[in-house]
């Protein structure tokens, strides 16, 4: 199976996607770890993530401007709905994915 480019990925029809652009020597990427598996998980099925490496996909991180990591951006309809950089708490990432699930 062919590799899906990032843009068929983020306009994957029918659920929304979160885009967590991190790098391995970010402490706040670090400490986000287990919030988006909390909120993979919580809605498995509604919403798909993806975890995009700034130091191996550069050309994904200029194409969004990303200037700090961790840089979160939700995409729904292959549209950007929200984006935010740094970290945050469970609760605030789920009020927003509320919003397009």
């Amino acid at each position: 199976m062919a590799k899906k480019s990032f843009q068929e990925i983020i306009s994957s029809p029918g659920m929304p996607v979160l885009v967590d652009f991190y790098a391995d020597w970010c402490g706040p990427c670090k400490s986000m770890n287990p919030i988006i598996q909390q909120v993979a998980g919580e809605y498995n099925g509604k919403l798909k993530v993806v975890k995009v490496n700034i130091d191996n996909n550069q050309a994904a991180a200029s194409q969004f401007r990303v200037q700090g990591v961790p840089t979160f951006i939700l995409f729904h309809k292959g549209q950007q709905v929200w984006r935010q950089s740094g970290a945050m708490p469970a609760h605030q990432l789920t009020q927003v994915i509320k919003q397009y699930v």
